[in-house]
């Protein structure tokens, strides 16, 4: 059977007012274990911090999951870019969504904490990994996702970020761009804060997922707590590797990729990914026209 694969995305997206006009409960959830924070997390100063964004786009993630499966659209696979993989644990069962939002609150300030400022993600378009690992040696930068063929993603400072670019468009790079986001993602940079979210976890209960949650950072379906809870505590310190766990979606026979808000990021990197089915972003695309296509996916 065709199988429908929900995606959900990372840091980068996010933009002003993502939570406005969410469907669902899952605001008035989070206002009781987060406070009156809550209510301002969308907004454009709150927005500079990595605890709120990657508050809001778990927020955004569930809401916009629950409201397809009230519609009778549920999935046979999750998978989450970075931060996109704790709204995929919870719409798969692994976690609940108030230990979810309690676990992004303190990975947002971990993160924050150790890199407040200079540093970030760098995204390089149009060169090959082998040609951006020759670019990188010696730079203090490193790689951080692998998204596509052509699209590699270093960290590091803002300053050695930034001669790498230099370099890579001087090489042949299509683009090198600064990402919205403020920490050195998905390197050994991140290896302390890291830990010490391994450390919370230990006082969370998860749970054998109801579909398979395709991890972003591995490719690799995993289904015991114990590997879902690694692989969510340690991904801020792991490479993305979002090429990979889209091929290995697509092995599955899903035909059917609906991105969550905000932005339609991942569904242009899933296309690129010889991805056999239609792929399509909830926010651009519509629930309406995501309902149709896995109806007639299901037919």
């Amino acid at each position: 059977m065709m199988k429908i694969l929900f995606t959900f995305p990372g840091q980068g997206t996010q933009h002003p007012g993502m939570l406005k006009a969410l469907p669902g409960t899952e605001i008035a959830q989070a206002r009781e274990v987060l406070g009156a924070e809550v209510d301002s997390l969308d907004s454009p100063d709150a927005l500079q911090h990595t605890r709120a964004v990657q508050l809001a786009l778990l927020i955004a993630g569930v809401a916009w999951a629950r409201e397809l499966q009230r519609r009778g659209v549920s999935p046979d696979i999750v998978s989450g870019l970075s931060i996109g993989a704790y709204p995929a644990a919870v719409i798969a069962g692994a976690l609940a969504f108030s230990d979810a939002l309690k676990l992004v609150a303190l990975r947002g300030d971990l993160m924050e904490q150790a890199y407040p400022h200079g540093y970030g993600l760098t995204a390089i378009m149009g060169l090959t990994l082998t040609q951006v690992e020759n670019l990188i040696e010696g730079s203090g930068t490193y790689i951080a996702n692998l998204n596509a063929e052509t699209q590699i993603v270093i960290a590091g400072s803002d300053d050695d970020m930034a001669q790498v670019a230099k370099r890579a468009l001087e090489r042949g790079a299509s683009k090198a761009h600064r990402l919205a986001v403020s920490v050195p993602s998905h390197c050994e940079l991140l290896d302390n804060p890291a830990q010490k979210l391994v450390e919370a976890f230990s006082h969370v209960t998860l749970s054998r997922p109801r579909c398979s949650y395709l991890s972003g950072s591995t490719g690799r379906v995993l289904w015991t707590p114990e590997k879902i809870a690694d692989d969510l505590a340690m991904n801020m310190a792991r490479t993305v590797r979002w090429q990979e766990a889209v091929i290995s979606a697509n092995e599955r026979e899903a035909r059917l990729a609906i991105e969550m808000p905000p932005g339609g990021v991942l569904t242009c990197l899933t296309r690129q990914a010889a991805w056999e089915g239609e792929s399509i972003s909830l926010e651009r695309s519509g629930i309406d026209v995501a309902v149709h296509l896995a109806q007639r996916l299901r037919a």
